[in-house]
């Protein structure tokens, strides 16, 4: 559902993204693991066509993101860091807003909105303006305009970051039980993340991927089968080699 082949980007002299390649099918929650820096953000924004890549190129569902971006965006939802939304308006306006954007007309609308409100928990506050709400509230509410048109490929940065550990149960769970007949990536600094999520991960130092395999595969590179000692070994060993 997901094909990145040789992803490049350059920002004049700095090489922040070096040639990452991968692919995430159906049913599969990947974890894009990597410290602050290693380029995660900036494959992400390549692969949504946010950023136009220097090299490479990226598949969502058969389309080409820059030789058919219209076609690959619709099958495509986006949560991006510190993900941004219309403050002054109730959470059912930003939905309902959002639902128009992607073409959405009638009764279908309405639909689109109610079905996003319930996969997300936001009855409670549905008529709250968004700047009222707590941060996880206003996360939640980012979440459901990433899937409102039920895409098949979802991409999230950092979805849980700056929460709290109640509300990154939620979003977790909210995750997990979406992930079936979706390919999920989920972008994070946050190794219990991976546990608590991804059926595989990806780990990226230095614009490049330095590991790819299940959690138990990663954590069996250590005799103790510590997934911290792992990721910090793979990152250290990157980065020093790029100095």
């Amino acid at each position: 559902m997901l094909t990145v082949s040789n992803l490049k980007k350059s920002f004049g002299l700095i090489h922040a993204v070096k040639g990452v390649s991968f692919s995430v099918e159906k049913g599969e929650v990947l974890g894009f693991l990597g410290p602050n820096g290693a380029g995660k953000s900036t494959t992400m924004r390549m692969i949504t066509g946010f950023l136009p890549p220097t090299g490479g190129t990226a598949s969502i569902c058969g389309h080409d993101i820059i030789t058919d971006p219209v076609a690959a965006k619709r099958c495509l939802g986006y949560l991006p860091e510190n993900a941004p939304s219309y403050h002054n308006m109730t959470v059912t306006d930003f939905l309902t807003f959002i639902a128009k954007v992607r073409g959405f007309t009638g009764s279908e609308v309405q639909q689109k909105v109610e079905n996003a409100i319930l996969k997300s928990r936001l009855e409670s506050v549905r008529n709250q303006a968004i700047e009222t709400l707590s941060k996880g509230y206003r996360q939640r509410t980012c979440f459901a305009q990433a899937i409102l048109h039920d895409p098949q490929v979802l991409i999230m940065d950092e979805p849980t970051d700056g929460l709290d550990p109640n509300q990154k149960f939620v979003v977790r769970e909210m995750i997990k039980e979406m992930s079936a007949d979706k390919a999920i990536i989920v972008s994070t600094h946050i190794l219990e993340e991976v546990d608590a999520v991804c059926t595989r991960a990806i780990v990226i130092a230095g614009g490049q991927v330095v590991a790819n395999g299940t959690p138990s595969e990663l954590r069996s590179r250590d005799p103790q089968g510590r997934l911290d000692v792992v990721f910090r070994n793979l990152t250290m060993t990157e980065d020093q080699s790029n100095v």
